[in-house]
């Protein structure tokens, strides 16, 4: 593994993580000075198509690049600030989808979005 691979996975580790390609490159950049954006968005495509990063678009932000690519899970989104949250829900979400409204498809996967607002957005609200 490269010293730039290295420093990418370094700073996506962690549990809700979804940094965008330009954080990632931004923390990057503390850890190792030489690395060029280039680079950030290289290795983010490499290791999303390795399936060891997911990325995940909600609304008209910018793509972030989830590092919890091997237990399946959907997404809590603020619709104020874009915080990202992983939850894991109970039940089959396939299963949820009764055969009538599956229009002939083989389903194999499933994204769920949660949308709401988060309790920091809430709190300067109130």
């Amino acid at each position: 593994m490269t010293a730039q691979r290295r420093v990418v996975a370094e700073v996506l580790d962690g549990d809700h993580v979804h940094l965008t390609a330009d954080e990632v490159h931004a923390r990057a950049v503390v850890k190792l000075p030489e690395i060029s954006r280039a680079t950030v968005y290289n290795t983010l495509g490499e290791l999303v198509s390795l399936g060891e990063v997911l990325e995940v678009a909600t609304d008209k932000r910018a793509k972030r690049y989830d590092p919890n690519a091997h237990r399946p899970h959907h997404h809590l989104v603020c619709a104020r600030c874009g915080a990202i949250r992983d939850v894991h829900p109970i039940g089959n979400p396939l299963g949820d989808l009764p055969d009538s409204e599956r229009f002939g498809f083989t389903v194999s996967d499933v994204e769920v979005t949660y949308r709401g607002v988060c309790p920091d957005c809430a709190a300067m609200a109130a």
